[in-house]
């Protein structure tokens, strides 16, 4: 069985912190493209479809998707680690908004329909990112979706030095196959496409994952 192993507290996970709270106000005013809309969208009509009605969201930034599914009737719980994108999230008058780093998340286990996380797994070092798989599954209640969207299409980990945020980002990117089978261990894959980000960038993977029902 796999064992779970103690999270490192480290300067990545510090500077992470420190730069979503520096760039939380532009983060905020960010239009947010097409493409993710159609993603949110589609998820939104499958938790409709299956009539699920709680859905937690970690790593939420500025609070947008939360807002859009709030609004569309779901229980939205909201997590992000960013102090100021917590205030940003509160401001937008979500109910249920947690300062709360999602590798260690403070909730019973089986306690949501839906997990929705856009952008942030991609900051989880691949050496944990096992254990925080397993702790999602832990909150989804048995036949829950996890929507799991991240940039990959390479290998690749570290600090990028061209990011424009400070201090500077770190990145974990996977090949398909790998985040394929990467999720596989604990999830059933239901749905894995890919949208083009242009010429020279890493691709959006798009998945919608299901807990075993055991």
């Amino acid at each position: 069985m796999y064992q779970k192993a103690p999270f490192r507290e480290n300067k990545m996970i510090s500077n992470l912190q420190k730069s979503y709270n520096n760039h939380a106000a532009e983060r905020d005013q960010k239009e947010i493209e097409p493409w993710k809309v159609q993603e949110r969208q589609q998820f939104l009509d499958r938790l409709c479809q299956e009539g699920f009605a709680t859905l937690l969201e970690i790593g939420a930034g500025p609070g947008w998707d939360s807002l859009f599914f709030h609004q569309n009737g779901l229980q939205v719980t909201t997590v992000d680690f960013s102090e100021e994108m917590v205030r940003l999230c509160k401001e937008k008058g979500l109910p249920d908004v947690h300062c709360m780093d999602f590798r260690q998340l403070d909730f019973p286990d089986n306690r949501f329909d839906a997990v929705y996380a856009l952008n942030c797994l991609l900051h989880i070092p691949k050496a944990e990112i096992d254990d925080v798989l397993l702790e999602i599954r832990r909150v989804l209640k048995p036949n829950g979706l996890f929507f799991y969207g991240v940039y990959g299409g390479q290998n690749s980990e570290g600090i990028w030095e061209d990011d424009t945020y400070e201090p500077k980002r770190f990145f974990s990117f996977y090949e398909d196959e790998a985040i394929k089978q990467l999720v596989r261990k604990y999830f059933i894959l239901e749905d894995f496409h890919t949208i083009d980000m242009g010429e020279g960038k890493p691709h959006f993977q798009s998945m919608t994952l299901r807990k075993p029902n055991d």
